[in-house]
């Protein structure tokens, strides 16, 4: 009976599954590798530009804010300018209805004064005429006799300047 052995090694096998082994590597390198490799070369190239693609979006996105803020910033200016030019709008409206009131007051108050001046004449007037009538009379019984009209004039006139100087 042979033995027959469990680990050995035969020339012309070894020399085949060498050239079987190289075969399967260069098979596996063509067909295999390089098409994965050109492949994850693809999405890499792809995952680049998305990354380049994301990185000009947050550009942008950083420049339409600061623009936004911006524009904002400039509304708020806008909107305080318009505000403040309301309220000295309103501040000389307010100074000019408050001047006319008072020119309205003071128009009102000399024509009261005036009114009351011309009263006033027209009551010292007819005092006057009074008081004339009543020395005329007086005079009259007292020296009893007639006065003209140039007398009366006179005497009248003479009253008038002494009450004028008493009151």
């Amino acid at each position: 009976m042979q033995v027959q052995e469990l680990v050995g090694i035969v020339p012309w096998t070894f020399i085949a599954q060498i050239c079987n082994l190289f075969l399967q590597v260069y098979l596996i390198k063509r067909f295999l590798f390089k098409p994965i490799n050109a492949m994850l070369e693809k999405r890499r190239a792809m995952a680049d530009a998305e990354i380049q693609d994301a990185v000009k979006a947050k550009e942008e996105a950083i420049a339409m804010k600061s623009e936004y803020e911006q524009n904002m910033l400039e509304a708020k200016n806008k909107a305080n300018e318009i505000v403040t030019n309301a309220q000295k709008t309103a501040a000389i409206q307010s100074e000019e209805m408050l001047k006319e009131a008072s020119q309205q007051a003071a128009a009102m108050k000399a024509k009261a004064e005036s009114d009351i001046a011309q009263e006033k004449r027209k009551a010292v007037n007819e005092v006057k005429n009074e008081i004339g009538g009543m020395a005329m009379e007086i005079a009259g019984k007292v020296i009893e006799r007639e006065i003209n009209e140039e007398d009366h004039a006179k005497l009248i006139d003479e009253f008038i300047a002494n009450v004028g100087e008493a009151s």
